[in-house]
């Protein structure tokens, strides 16, 4: 999921773009934020890039502000959604000429961006799937529902919160089609474990949530461990 925040104030930047980061993570998603510090600045880039899941931007800024920048956007794109912050209430009313997904007011609360996040459409918030080759036909599934993933010969077993999905694929398959997701992680040549759902790293097992174990080998422990902590300092 890609998302451009624009706003000239950087330490405004730097906080919507951690929000940003941990309400992905905990709905399984990946996000790349790109941050301007202005309405021109953004412009020039959206230009190439118009692949923007959603735009946050600030109202008050320099010489083009925030919603004057909504305007020009509408003139080209009507659909994609846009999510104001600033520090004035004045302008709230001028949000439903560019059909704003909402207006938060600064300083922003961590709970409220996330609700409003949650209200994205859900071919934005979901866009990112792999795809399974199984007996019963092929299958999406958003890398986040992924608990853990087991080699069974030339096949995987792929682990969700309530079901098992066999997959034509090997691990190794699997393994390449999630590439880029910090938070699944290889913890055993056999299993690919997705850190979202790790309670407890112990020497020989990893044990997810619901109680689940594991297998830690011991090769990959030390680069397991220290995903983990990495994985979660980011939301601290």
């Amino acid at each position: 999921m890609k998302v451009a925040i624009c706003d000239d104030e950087r330490s405004e930047r730097q906080l919507l773009c951690k929000y940003v980061e941990e309400w992905a993570a905990g709905k399984g998603l990946r996000a790349e934020v790109r941050c301007f510090d202005s309405a021109e600045s953004f412009l020039f880039a959206w230009e190439d890039e118009k692949d923007y899941g959603i735009l946050i931007l600030d109202i008050e800024m320099g010489s083009m502000n925030g919603m004057e920048l909504a305007q020009k956007i509408r003139e080209r794109d009507s659909d994609i959604p846009i999510l104001f912050v600033t520090g004035y209430v004045e302008y709230m009313q001028f949000g439903y000429d560019v059909k704003a997904l909402h207006y938060l007011m600064k300083p922003i609360d961590r709970e409220k961006f996330f609700t409003v996040l949650d209200r994205l459409p859900a071919e934005q918030k979901d866009a990112e799937k792999i795809l399974l080759q199984t007996e019963e036909g092929n299958v999406s599934l958003p890398p986040g529902d992924i608990w853990y993933v087991e080699a069974d010969g030339h096949r995987c077993a792929l682990y969700t919160q309530g079901a098992v999905m066999v997959s034509k694929e090997g691990i190794s398959s699997i393994e390449k089609q999630l590439e880029g997701y910090d938070f699944i992680v290889k913890c055993h040549r056999s299993y690919l474990v997705n850190l979202q759902h790790v309670s407890v790293v112990l020497k020989e097992e990893l044990v997810l949530d619901d109680q689940r174990k594991v297998p830690l080998s011991r090769n990959l422990r030390k680069a397991a461990h220290d995903a983990f902590i990495r994985f979660y300092a980011r939301g601290q």
